[in-house]
C-alpha cells in the first residue's frame, strides 16, 4: 500500500470539479456506470437529498455526485425535496444519464430553503468545469467545505492477493457538528476494483465502523451525513488487501476533520486496548474522546486522568478501576500518568511533568488498557475552545 496524489481522481475513468460564489459552492464527480454503496445518517430528522441519494442507490448504479455546501436542504418540507431532484435532474441533463443515477448531497444550514438560482448557477458552472485532474478533485473537496478550514483528500494505491493493482481516492468534508454514528459529513470515495453492490456496502460498513463512526468533534449528529462508494462494475475482487487499503483512505479522512474541528488547537487519538469486547473498546474509547471534560481539559494542557478514567467508567464498557493504566504521547515522547489502577503522575512526580508537556503538543494520543481482554480500538476528536462557541453562536447570522 503506497499514498498516491490525485484525490478521487486519481483512479481512472473519474472527473470532478467545484465551483464556489460567496457562501456557497457546488462539487461534481461524474463517473459513468459505476457500481456504488453508501452509508447515511442515524439521525432521525434527515434532509431531502439523503432521501433523493437513498433512492437512487436502490439499484447500486451510480455515474454522478452532486453536492452543494451552504444549504442543508433540510428540514424545507416539500420544497427541498422537489430542490433535490432538480439537482439532480440538472446533472443527469447535461450528461446524458438517468436521473436515477444521480446521487445529491447538501451540507450547511438547517430549515432555510434552497437558493436555487445560485445553486443552479453554480452547477453549470461546475459541469463546464469537469476534468480529470488532481486539481479537478481538489476543486472539488473546496466547493463543499463549510466551516472547514481546508480541503481533505487522499488517495492510495495497494496490491490485490491476485497481483492486480487497484486505486482508492476520497475527499470529504466535516469540522462542526460531529459525533459517533457519522456526523456533518460528505465523503465520496472512488475505487477502480471491479466490484458488486452488495460487495461495496459490506466493506464501506466496515471501514466506516473504524472511521468515520469513531469521530467525535461535539457530540452533534447531523442530518445530512453521506458516504458514498463507488466502482468499476463486477465481483470476486474484494480482498483483506482491498479492505486493508478502504479503512486506511477512510482513517485519514476521519483524522484530517478530527485535527480541523471547529475552533481546535489540538488533535486528540484515543486508543483503548485490553478491552474484553470489540463492542466494549469503542464504547470507552467513543466516550473519552467526547468528554467535553476531557476535551476541555486537553484545550488547557491539563493531564486531567481523572476525566479520562471517569468517561472510561460511564461508556457502559466492563472495567475494573483497579486494572486500568492511562499514557499520553507525543511524538516520540510517552508517559504513564495510571498504572493498573495506581495514580503515577502526582504533584512534583516527573511523571507528572512530562505528562504537561506532552499536553501543551498539537497532537496528543491517550492510550488507556483495560487489561480484560485482546480487543482495542481508537476514536478521533479534538479539543474544545473558546472558538468553537464563537463559530457556533454566529453561524446562522
Amino acid at each position: 500500500m503506497k499514498v498516491i496524489t490525485g484525490g478521487i481522481c486519481a483512479v481512472e475513468g473519474v472527473k470532478a470539479s467545484g465551483a464556489c460564489e460567496e457562501n456557497y459552492g457546488v462539487g461534481l464527480i461524474h463517473y459513468p456506470g459505476a457500481t456504488a454503496a453508501a452509508v447515511y445518517t442515524t439521525n432521525q430528522v434527515q434532509a431531502a437529498p439523503v432521501t433523493v441519494t437513498r433512492e437512487a442507490l436502490k439499484n447500486g448504479v451510480l455515474s454522478a455526485v452532486v453536492a452543494n455546501s451552504g444549504n442543508a436542504n433540510c428540514y424545507t418540507g416539500k420544497q427541498g425535496l422537489q430542490d433535490a431532484r432538480e439537482m439532480a435532474d440538472q446533472v443527469a441533463i447535461s450528461l446524458d444519464l438517468p436521473t436515477s443515477e444521480v446521487a445529491v448531497a447538501s451540507t450547511g444550514i438547517i430549515g432555510r430553503q434552497m437558493p436555487m438560482d445560485t445553486i443552479q448557477a453554480l452547477t453549470k458552472d461546475a459541469l463546464r468545469r469537469l476534468d480529470h485532474s488532481s486539481q479537478a478533485s481538489r476543486n472539488a473537496a473546496e466547493a463543499i467545505m463549510t466551516t472547514d478550514t481546508y480541503p481533505k483528500e487522499y488517495s492510495l494505491e495497494t496490491t490485490l492477493k491476485n497481483g492486480k493493482k487497484v486505486r482508492l481516492g476520497g475527499i470529504c468534508k466535516g469540522s462542526g457538528m460531529i459525533a459517533p454514528n457519522l456526523a456533518t459529513m460528505l465523503a465520496f470515495l472512488t475505487t477502480d476494483l471491479e466490484a458488486s453492490p452488495e460487495e461495496l456496502e459490506a466493506s464501506l460498513k466496515v471501514a466506516v465502523e473504524k472511521s468515520f463512526n469513531m469521530v467525535d468533534i461535539d457530540k452533534d449528529v447531523s442530518t445530512n451525513d453521506t458516504v458514498i462508494l463507488m466502482a468499476r462494475p463486477g465481483e470476486g475482487n474484494l480482498d483483506e488487501n482491498f479492505q486493508e487499503a478502504l479503512d486506511e483512505l477512510c482513517i485519514q479522512l476521519t483524522r484530517m476533520m478530527a485535527r480541523d474541528g471547529e475552533g481546535a488547537t489540538k488533535y486528540m487519538e484515543v486508543t483503548v486496548q485490553g478491552a474484553k469486547t470489540l463492542k466494549d473498546a469503542r464504547k470507552a474509547a467513543k466516550a473519552v474522546v467526547g468528554s467535553s471534560l476531557v476535551k476541555t481539559a486537553f484545550f488547557g494542557a491539563d493531564p486531567n486522568w481523572g476525566r479520562i478514567v471517569a468517561a472510561a467508567g460511564y461508556s457502559g464498557a466492563e472495567l475494573e478501576p483497579d486494572r486500568i493504566s492511562v499514557s499520553l504521547a507525543s511524538g516520540q515522547r510517552r508517559v504513564d500518568i495510571v498504572k493498573r489502577g495506581e495514580v503515577l503522575a502526582f504533584e512534583g512526580t516527573e511523571e507528572l511533568e512530562l505528562a504537561e508537556s506532552i499536553m501543551e503538543e498539537q497532537e496528543i494520543q491517550v492510550e488507556v488498557d483495560l487489561d480484560l481482554g485482546e480487543y482495542q480500538a481508537t476514536a478521533f476528536g479534538c479539543d474544545l475552545t473558546y472558538d468553537y462557541v464563537r463559530i457556533n453562536s454566529e453561524y446562522s447570522t
